[in-house]
């Protein structure tokens, strides 16, 4: 596994009530090797035991213009739940082909897994090129395989990787579906991440119950041969996408934490404290303010971008508004993805609706942790650009 540290990170404000320290990793690990603070005297040791030698990987960087391509096809692998009887429609420059049942020749057995998680398979074509991006992987293996197989989801075709953010139901599918690939997957197969502080171990702090979130095993990613690509600017994947780097908090929108990540790196888990802002180190534990989150953009040929949002912990507007300026491209065709307004009050609910028809995109396409308000409030404000999907909605985009 490479990693690439060549960004320079973008310093962003950490605001909000400190949340209870939660009793976790740090604290069970006790003095045992664990780093649960700073020390340049360890990083050179680290760097060696987790690089072994190989040369980093760096995320490519957005220069001149960017690709035009001829389709955008974005799969909901997996969301929150799935509506079987569903009937597929076309609208203009958009194709919507829900699923249906996992069905065949003979008995059922099995059909799509729906859990509270997301992940999304995209497929874009520009002339005689395809390429295919896995954005998110869920909150388990085993939706994700499930699911991936039903849904005929080539793992030999798959040219990268991309985790918005260090949350379980984000990254919770990543390793067992690496494992459960091996020796199909593309070599050096780049995953692309936002920031040191996805790899933080976490704790859910917010209701309705607490306990552990997870944390991603750097030493699996190793064994999987996967070259994580750390782009906490905006970056090129595979010659077709974009990620948009650490997004930054420019609008109205504000963070809530809903998780606390514990500062620090023992046996091939967690994150290093030299790796990440002054203002996640200072503390063992500190509430999350998802500095490390990204999203995913394609450029539609005569339409504008289409912006995936994955879940949007720092605001769907914010992202939107980061790829725009990222990317130099200011019209937005569609925005899909988790949009995070279920933890919110109403008001906040109608103003980032507001904010929303202001950016005027043709499509917007609420998923995951968006929740039902947002959706009443939006039918009713742009009932022409709303569009429902479903854990196997496939949204073929075209010029």
């Amino acid at each position: 596994m490479a990693i690439d540290y060549t960004s320079a990170p973008i310093a962003l404000s950490q605001g909000g009530p400190q949340a209870p320290r939660p009793q976790f990793f740090c604290d069970e690990v006790g003095r045992r090797e664990f780093v649960c603070g700073g020390g340049a005297s360890v990083l050179s040791v680290i760097l060696a035991t987790l690089l072994g030698g190989s040369k980093p990987v760096r995320a490519e960087a957005v220069t001149g213009s960017l690709p035009e391509l001829d389709r955008v096809a974005v799969r909901i692998v997996i969301d929150s739940y799935q509506f079987a009887v569903a009937p597929s429609r076309k609208l203009p420059n958009l194709d919507v082909q829900h699923f249906g049942w996992g069905l065949s020749d003979k008995p059922p057995r099995r059909t799509l897994v729906s859990e509270f998680g997301l992940a999304m398979q995209v497929e874009s074509r520009r002339g005689d090129e395809t390429r295919n991006i896995l954005v998110d992987f869920g909150f388990t293996p085993e939706a994700l395989l499930n699911n991936a197989n039903l849904l005929g989801i080539d793992p030999a075709a798959i040219d990268a990787l991309v985790l918005s953010h260090g949350h379980q139901d984000h990254f919770g599918g990543l390793v067992g579906f690496l494992q459960a690939h091996s020796g199909k997957l593309k070599p050096k197969l780049p995953l692309f991440v936002g920031g040191e502080g996805c790899f933080c171990a976490r704790e859910w702090t917010a209701p309705p119950v607490r306990g552990s979130f997870g944390v991603i095993d750097r030493k699996a990613l190793e064994a999987a041969d996967v070259a994580v690509t750390v782009a906490e600017r905006p970056a090129l994947i595979v010659d077709h996408a974009m990620v948009t780097g650490q997004i930054g908090q420019k609008t109205f929108e504000k963070v809530l934490s809903p998780s606390a990540m514990t500062i620090g790196f023992d046996r091939g888990v967690g994150c290093y404290p030299e790796r990440l802002s002054e203002a996640e180190r200072g503390a063992p534990v500190v509430p999350d303010q998802f500095q490390h989150e990204i999203a995913t953009a394609f450029n539609l040929k005569g339409r504008g971008l289409v912006v995936l949002t994955s879940c949007s912990h720092r605001g769907v507007v914010n992202a939107i508004r980061q790829a725009q300026a990222a990317f130099g491209v200011e019209r937005i065709h569609v925005v899909i993805g988790g949009f995070h307004l279920a933890p919110y009050q109403e008001d906040y609910v109608r103003d980032t609706v507001k904010a929303l028809q202001e950016i005027d995109p043709t499509y917007v396409i609420p998923l995951h942790c968006t929740g039902e308000p947002f959706y009443e409030i939006a039918r009713a404000a742009m009932p022409t650009k709303l569009v429902r999907a479903y854990t196997g909605t496939r949204l073929v985009f075209e010029p």
